[in-house]
């Protein structure tokens, strides 16, 4: 569900390092974007950071191109390095958001000895945006789309006119990985990768589930307070 409203800042608060989970379609990216604007803090993506090694010709960034152009999955061991040179930089200070990793448990575990080795830096707490599976699966395959990126749902947000833009008249497509046997496959690996890590943090206090089926601003809040329990009960 949507709505303009953004929920108040609180620049007291340091969120430190956030791991924000959910399944796809559960709104993650709208999430993220809130945090960042409220606390000031970057988005740290896996990708991202891939990408850009490889485009400036790093190290790790040449190691990890050979790996792609031989179709080769890049090592936990190299993702963990260009990770760490990333969170190793100023703007990470007072947190950040983590995205796309730590996406098993052996990320997850190397990840806390990371941090754990500077004691001016606050640990991971992660937070799972949850919507129910029938809610996603409504969300993802009814999703239309103009070639200009105006966004509807023939379900939730139905244009005037079946297939057709209100603004422009264009015709509405549905992006192949929308449909219900790519959906059902993503949720698959979803499910297979994150429930090990959501149990590794589960077990040391530092997990929450938030309610994803609400106002945007109404689970921005509950992130929110969320983030305050587990830093309060965790500092």
């Amino acid at each position: 569900m949507t709505s303009s409203n953004a929920a108040p800042a609180d620049r007291s608060f340091l969120p430190g390092p956030v791991l924000l989970l959910g399944a796809p379609g559960v709104g993650k990216g709208t999430q993220a974007k809130a945090l960042m604007a409220a606390y000031g803090i970057p988005q740290i993506s896996t990708g991202d950071i891939l990408r850009a090694n490889i485009s400036k010709g790093t190290t790790l960034g040449k190691m990890a191109k050979a790996l792609v152009d031989q179709g080769t999955l890049v090592s936990d061991d190299l993702v963990n390095r260009m990770v760490a040179d990333r969170l190793s930089q100023p703007d990470t200070r007072h947190g950040y958001i983590l995205d796309g990793f730590p996406r098993t448990l052996n990320q997850a575990t190397w990840l806390d000895a990371q941090l754990a080795s500077d004691s001016s830096v606050l640990p991971v707490v992660a937070i799972s945006i949850v919507v129910d599976y029938d809610q996603l699966l409504r969300r993802i395959t009814g999703r239309r789309i103009s070639p200009a990126g105006r966004i509807y749902n023939i379900y939730s947000n139905p244009p005037k006119s079946p297939g057709i833009c209100d603004v422009d008249g264009s015709v509405l497509v549905q992006r192949p990985d929308d449909s219900e046997a790519v959906f059902t496959e993503r949720m698959k690996t979803f499910q297979s990768q994150t429930a090990p890590v959501i149990e590794h943090y589960r077990k040391q206090g530092r997990f929450e589930e938030i309610n994803g089926d609400q106002l945007v601003e109404q689970v921005t809040a509950a992130i929110d307070a969320s983030l305050k329990r587990l830093r309060t009960s965790k500092q």
